[in-house]
C-alpha cells in the first residue's frame, strides 16, 4: 500500500509521473493574465510543485518561480528538468510551512496538489507569503469518469484495484474549495483537455498514480491484465483517449 505520509507517496513513481502526467491547457495562464494581471514580472510560489509541470509553464512565461516541494525525489527531478531556467528556485517545504518569506510573492499556486493539503493551515501560509493584493490559484486536471465506455470501465478498474482511490479523489477538494477561500470570494473556470495513449503510455499513466498498487503487490498483475483487456477492447488504431476537466480556481485571501 502507499505510504500514509502524503509527502512521500510519489517517491517510487517519479519517472512515470514525468513521462505520462498531463500538463495544463493554455487557457489557464491566459485567464490569469486577463483576470489576475499575471505578467512576466510576477513572482510565483508554486506550492507542492512536484516534478515542475506547472512551474515550467510559468517559467516559460518569464516568471520567477519558487518551487516548494516536500518530496525529495520529485524535487530533485524538477531541479534537473528545469535547470535551464535561471529564474527557478527549488525549496524544501510544504503547503503548511513553505519557507518562503513574508509578503514576497504575487501569486501562490497549487497544481494537482490541493487534495493533499491541510487546507486551513495552507490558507494561513498562503496569506502569509502573498504580497498585499496577491492571488491564490489552484488548478488540477480531473479525469472524466463517464464520457466514454473506456473511461467508465477504467473507473471501475480503479475502484476494484486502487489502494485508497476513493479517499484521495480530487472531487473531495472541489467540494471544499469554498471553505479554503472563505470568507473572501473566488472565481472558477473549467476547460476541456485530452491525452491520447498507446498501451505502454496508458500503463505508465496508471502507474504514476499514488493509489495504483506497485510491482510486488498482489493486485498488481491482475490490474495490468484487466488494463490490457480494456485497452484492446476500446483502442482505435492503437490509441486510447483520456478526457479531463481542468478546474481552475483563483481569488484573493484578504
Amino acid at each position: 500500500m502507499p505510504t500514509t505520509d502524503s509527502t512521500q507517496r510519489f517517491s517510487d513513481r517519479v519517472e512515470n509521473y514525468i513521462r505520462y502526467r498531463p500538463s495544463y491547457p493554455p487557457q489557464v495562464l491566459e485567464t490569469l493574465r486577463v483576470e489576475c494581471g499575471l505578467t512576466p514580472d510576477s513572482t510565483v510560489a508554486d506550492i507542492a510543485s512536484g516534478t515542475g509541470i506547472f512551474s515550467r509553464l510559468l517559467l516559460e512565461n518569464g516568471n520567477r518561480v519558487y518551487g516548494v516541494e516536500p518530496n525529495r525525489d520529485m524535487r530533485k527531478a524538477a531541479e534537473r528538468l528545469l535547470a535551464e531556467f535561471p529564474r527557478f528556485t527549488s525549496i524544501d517545504g510544504t503547503a503548511e510551512a513553505t519557507a518562503v518569506a513574508d509578503e514576497s510573492v504575487d501569486f501562490a499556486t497549487a497544481a494537482q496538489a490541493a487534495h493533499w493539503f491541510d487546507l486551513p493551515k495552507a490558507r494561513k501560509e498562503f496569506a502569509r507569503i502573498l504580497k498585499p493584493g496577491g492571488w491564490t490559484v489552484m488548478v488540477w486536471n480531473e479525469r472524466c469518469t463517464d464520457t466514454t465506455p473506456f473511461l467508465r470501465e477504467y473507473e471501475e478498474l480503479l475502484l476494484q484495484y486502487g489502494t485508497d482511490y476513493e479517499k484521495v479523489r480530487h472531487e473531495h477538494t472541489t467540494d471544499n474549495i469554498g471553505g479554503f477561500f472563505a470568507p473572501t470570494s473566488y472565481e472558477q473556470r473549467v476547460f476541456d483537455m485530452r491525452q491520447d495513449f498507446d498501451y505502454a503510455q496508458l500503463e505508465g499513466r496508471l502507474l504514476s498514480s499514488s493509489y495504483a498498487p506497485g510491482e510486488g503487490h498482489p493486485r498488481f498483475a491482475p490490474m495490468l491484465r484487466d488494463l490490457r483487456r480494456l485497452f484492446d477492447a476500446h483502442q482505435r488504431d492503437g490509441q486510447i483517449g483520456m478526457d479531463y476537466l481542468t478546474r481552475l480556481y483563483y481569488g484573493r485571501l484578504s
